[in-house]
């Protein structure tokens, strides 16, 4: 398939007007929409947005390379945008961007689709294809120049084994359409430069390409793996491997084979450990417990959802239908609750420290990390014990890793097998056993006592400060911390900080919608059409909605946003309001614990007090611009 089968006239605007980030990627989805390429427009832009908080797709030299693989997109297409005075898009070299090719992925994008996606973005490493293309007068002359440069990839079947200097080297990104292949072509054009001989192994969404064998493993004199996400690892046992973000094979190709010719890297011991989830360089302490937290509560969520509707739902036959010594004692009500709170809740916290251990030590680690759990959860220490288990068992595999890399190599089978679940499950229980789980068991104790015994005026403060947290930055740490604090006090069996936080984090996309709709002289036509999703939004709790109108204009909207949300939460506190399910937004409104109109009352007074809020502060946008 031809890139311009998938870049056409109508996904082509050579004027984007936008000088921010977020506006320039409302501009190109708008495209995309436009022409008809998107089943669900704002679920696109979500995906988008969620790949840009894994790593900027700002590639540098004025590129920048959105992309997404979603089921919102009803037909794979590219739309591209030039912007004239660029924009500031955070890209990796600070330097703003000019080009932008939004790459849109449907979830069964087929091989062919995938592999012309991946041609272009090899393409845009050519410095005289991007002049080209900034030089461009018309729609045409873009769809001429790209079809020039667009020739079919052939695997690199011949072997390079043979060169003294070779060395070999596997890119691999997320969504595996992009970053994957301009890493890949990065690494060989300046390996060609330097006179290095290199098989780069590609791990796209169309699956691995020019895989690397055993004898050209065996010969190469060190690894580079340039990923964010998973890559097979056991097969580089005993040989030095390089490791690095997706992106520095982009930006710093000569640095890595530079490192890889002088072996400067530890000599990579098999243990079913995947690249994503080594310690690398330049990530800061903060954000690689963050990234292993997440990885723990992710995985922990489905479980905290569907088992806190399940139990919800049993109560629509009474608070205590569930309990067969009472008169209100119903069957099926009894059978929810055990399915809901008996099993999936018990699950949450060994799921919650299974995967955070998993995320530091891969697999040798899970088993270590789901016994330390369930005694957290058996303890009483609840989720602040699972965190803690969680972290323990995985720096304990990691140890054990590192204690036992001087075995025979006789014996590494029988490490992952038999020694790391062994050493790792016995240490963290004793360490869990005789000194966690006690002190912890009484923290969380006094905590879920003080957070019941609170009276209405603390209470409605607790709400005030957790939705302030929701709303200041939208999804980001803050957000992320108040909603961990939330879920791990359901896991406790105390539900009115979850609604508060739940109240306050639809508050801010709804403020969007309303003050768009109410204050249209403020707001430009594309601005009010996109608040129009943020009432979809909005009602299912999608928090990020109201990010792009934040980043526009900071200091009129956040504000408004967090009083809004503060208001919500105070209120949802004050009317008592319990939730066990974590998510959901209105759709599960009717299964709080209270007053399910008041509830809503909360969470429609914060957000008309946010729409008025922006509508008095914000100033009326120009004729121009209307």
């Amino acid at each position: 398939m031809k890139i311009i089968e998938l870049l056409t006239k109508d996904t082509i605007n050579l004027s984007i007007n936008s000088t921010e980030k977020m506006d320039a990627i409302e501009e190109l989805v708008s495209v995309l929409d436009s022409a008809n390429k998107l089943n669900d427009r704002a679920e696109f832009k979500k995906a988008i947005l969620k790949r840009e908080e894994q790593s900027t797709t700002g590639i540098g030299e004025g590129i920048a390379i959105p992309h997404a693989k979603t089921k919102a997109v009803k037909q794979a297409a590219i739309a591209f945008g030039r912007s004239s005075n660029g924009v500031d898009y955070d890209s990796l070299d600070g330097q703003p961007s000019h080009l932008f090719f939004m790459i849109a992925a449907p979830e069964g994008a087929n091989n062919t689709h995938l592999e012309a996606l991946s041609r272009l973005s090899t393409i845009l490493l050519k410095q005289e294809v991007r002049q080209l293309l900034l030089e461009a007068n018309s729609e045409d002359d873009i769809l001429n120049i790209i079809n020039r440069y667009d020739q079919e990839e052939k695997e690199e079947n011949q072997s390079m084994t043979d060169k003294k200097q070779f060395i070999v080297a596997v890119t691999a990104c997320p969504t595996g359409i992009a970053h994957t292949y301009m890493s890949a072509d990065s690494l060989k054009a300046k390996a060609e430069e330097m006179g290095v001989a290199i098989k780069v192994e590609t791990n796209g969404s169309g699956g691995a390409k020019n895989v690397l064998t055993a004898d050209e493993i065996e010969n190469a004199i060190a690894v580079i793996v340039a990923a964010d996400t998973n890559v097979e690892m056991n097969r580089f046992n005993g040989k030095h491997v390089v490791e690095a973000a997706v992106a520095d094979g982009i930006r710093k190709p000569q640095q890595l084979i530079e490192r890889a010719l002088k072996q400067d890297a530890p000599i990579y011991h098999g243990s079913g450990k995947s690249s994503n989830q080594s310690e690398q360089k330049g990530r800061g302490v903060g954000a690689t417990i963050y990234k292993h937290l997440m990885s723990g509560v992710s995985n922990m969520l489905p479980f905290v959802i569907g088992g806190g509707i399940l139990i919800a739902l049993g109560f629509l036959f009474g608070v205590n239908a569930h309990n067969p010594k009472d008169p209100t004692y119903n069957v099926l009500a009894e059978a929810l609750n055990i399915i809901g709170g008996g099993n999936a809740f018990a699950l949450m916290i060994p799921v919650l420290a299974g995967f955070i251990a998993l995320s530091i030590a891969d697999r040798p680690g899970f088993a270590a990390g789901m016994v330390g759990g369930m005694m957290a959860a058996n303890s009483g220490a609840g989720f602040l014990g699972g965190m803690v288990a969680g972290f323990l068992a995985g720096y304990v595999v990691v140890g054990l890793k590192k204690v036992l890399a001087g075995l025979p190599s006789s014996l590494e089978g029988i490490k992952t097998i038999l020694l790391f679940p062994l050493l790792g499950i016995a240490i963290t229980g004793f360490i869990m056993h005789f000194v966690v789980n006690n002190p912890l068991s009484a923290l969380n104790t006094a905590i879920s006592n003080w957070l019941t015994g609170l009276g209405t005026g603390n209470a409605v403060l607790l709400g005030i400060v957790l939705g302030l947290m929701m709303a200041i930055d939208m999804g980001g740490p803050v957000n992320k911390a108040a909603y961990l604090f939330g879920t791990g006090l359901i896991a406790s069996g105390v539900y009115e900080p979850m609604a508060a936080i739940m109240a306050a984090g639809m508050v801010p996309p709804l403020g969007i919608a309303i003050a768009t709709t109410l204050f249209k002289h403020k707001f430009s036509k594309q601005d009010r059409d996109a608040g129009k999703v943020n009432y979809i939004m909005g009602l299912s709790f999608i928090t990020e909605g109201a990010i792009p109108f934040a980043a526009a204009d900071p200091i009129r909207v956040i504000p408004s946003l967090m009083v809004g949300s503060a208001v919500a939460g105070g209120l949802s506190m004050m009317f008592h309001i319990g939730l066990r399910a974590p998510h959901g937004g209105v759709f599960v409104f009717p299964l709080v614990e209270g007053s399910w109109l008041l509830y809503l009352l909360a969470v429609v007074i914060g957000a008309i007090v946010s729409a008025v809020l922006i509508g008095v502060l914000k100033k009326p946008l120009t004729e121009s611009r209307q």
